[in-house]
């Protein structure tokens, strides 16, 4: 397990963000929202805003699945490790590891944590904080790990532990938030390559760099100065997940899709876009990167920019109205249980249905089969299945779907003998990719670039998949 001394305290403060140009990172809701959004604006240091007197973060736990603690952050004094105890007692009560309680009680503290790549993020909090800005850090953080190591896993945060923590030191000032932009950071501190590593352990030097980025000395922080590129480009990805609940009868019972657009930018000098749609009516609960301007959105309903250099998440969104949410899948299914016998009938077939015209692909379907079963033998028309007795789950990988010839999968399903019935049916969930179509019908109208005078490459690609997609049966 590694850990850190608790960090000294810093005569750096965040600076006030401007009022009302944007619209909240996602983390305070109704009249708290609307109060704060009056006086405050995320700037690109994140942490912009009127501090409260106290600490916000006090420190972070990273715990592997294994329930291991193997990094731990304090800033100015340490916790201890048994604070952790309050979410491991949570972790075991939850059905899922998704289902572990994102903000935990505990007599002195709060525990606010999320869960990425197969690892806990926990912060240690000791006064009441917007929960859901704490959320948004912690992700920044996960994702910054990505960027710099290219997965943020357990063994790529050992194997560059002194940059983890040189991160988390600039990342989080005193325990606020302050520089989370990925272009500031990699000013600060170079990302690791081998050649670097090699001459980092011959000279004694580290990754931290010598000067102020120059993106912190302007007032648009989150660009540097001087790009400079042979190829300029601008590539925008609109990927859209769909939620669903779909009852017995085929009949929607919840859905909503959840939406991003992420954007690569490779421009040269100082480029100011603009980004129109052609219908941005359907977004509903919009979040931005803080470059865009809040104000032409407001009247125009175009996302007007300074773009950052690299990769970056232009907004977020959610169409929430159901009727605007087509389902792309229909499933047929019928799953049985006789009385007082040792077998059960399992039959399922899959079909496309508001699909543009576009392939349905990356299908598959996992079912939670009740305990009473001890083993499926099924036939698949298409792909394969596996079902493992031990955790009682059959996955079947079916592709891609053709109209011509429907997937099925059926069979006879073992049960244990004299057990009882099972009281209900297991429910589907499935997972699907439809390339070159954003469900919702958003579409990206077109780009202009101001403030150069070279011709950009643009492109924008599409792309539908399944979030949490359950067919009760």
């Amino acid at each position: 397990m590694l850990t850190a001394p608790p960090s000294r305290p810093s005569g750096l403060s965040c600076r006030q963000g401007r009022k009302g140009e944007v619209h909240l990172q996602p983390g305070l809701l109704g009249s708290q929202a609307q109060e704060v959004q009056t006086r405050w604006r995320p700037s690109p240091c994140f942490g912009a805003g009127k501090r409260s007197p106290t600490k916000m973060i006090h420190s972070l736990f990273l715990i592997n699945c294994s329930g291991d603690i193997f990094l731990e952050k304090h800033w100015k004094s340490v916790v201890s490790q048994s604070v952790c105890d309050y979410f491991f007692e949570a972790q075991e009560k939850a059905a899922d590891v998704e289902n572990v309680p994102p903000v935990i009680s505990t007599p002195h503290h709060y525990l606010i944590s999320i869960y990425r790549d197969k690892l806990f993020f926990v912060s240690v909090i000791q006064t009441e904080v917007p929960p859901l800005f704490v959320i948004e850090f912690l992700h920044r953080v996960a994702d910054t790990f990505q960027d710099y190591f290219g997965e943020c896993s357990e063994a790529a945060i050992k194997d560059n532990v002194v940059i983890v923590y040189e991160l988390l030191e600039e990342m989080l000032d005193n325990g606020f938030p302050l520089a989370t932009e990925s272009n500031i950071l990699k000013e600060l501190i170079k990302p690791p390559t081998i050649l670097r590593s090699v001459v980092n352990s011959i000279t004694g030097s580290s990754n931290v760099g010598d000067t102020l980025p120059t993106g912190q000395l302007s007032n648009i922080p989150w660009r540097r100065a001087g790009v400079k590129y042979t190829n300029n480009e601008a590539y925008f990805d609109v990927v859209e997940e769909i939620d669903a609940i779909i009852d017995k009868s085929g009949s929607t019972v919840f859905a909503e899709i959840q939406g991003v657009i992420d954007a690569c930018i490779k421009l040269s000098g100082m480029p100011d876009l603009s980004l129109s749609f052609m219908n941005p009516r359907l977004l509903d609960d919009v979040s931005f990167h803080p470059c865009i301007r809040f104000k032409r959105w407001e009247s125009e309903r175009v996302l007007s920019f300074i773009p950052p250099d690299g990769n970056f998440r232009l907004i977020s969104y959610r169409v929430s109205s159901q009727n605007l949410v087509a389902i792309p899948v229909y499933v047929k299914h019928s799953i049985s249980f006789k009385e007082n016998s040792s077998c059960g009938r399992f039959d399922i077939t899959i079909g496309p249905k508001q699909n543009m015209g576009k392939t349905i692909e990356g299908i598959t379907v996992t079912v939670h089969m009740p305990k009473v079963v001890l083993n499926m033998n099924l036939t698949p028309t298409q792909g394969s299945y596996t079902f493992d007795p031990v955790t009682k789950v059959l996955t079947w990988d079916v592709g891609k779907i053709t109209p011509q010839k429907l997937p099925s999968l059926k069979g006879l399903v073992n049960l244990q003998s004299g057990a009882p019935k099972p009281e209900e049916n297991p429910s589907l969930n499935i997972q699907f990719k439809i390339q070159q179509l954003a469900i919702s019908g958003l579409k990206v109208n077109r780009l202009d670039m101001y403030g150069e005078k070279y011709k950009p490459f643009k492109g924008v690609k599409y792309v539908t998949k399944a979030g949490k997609f359950q067919v009760r049966t």
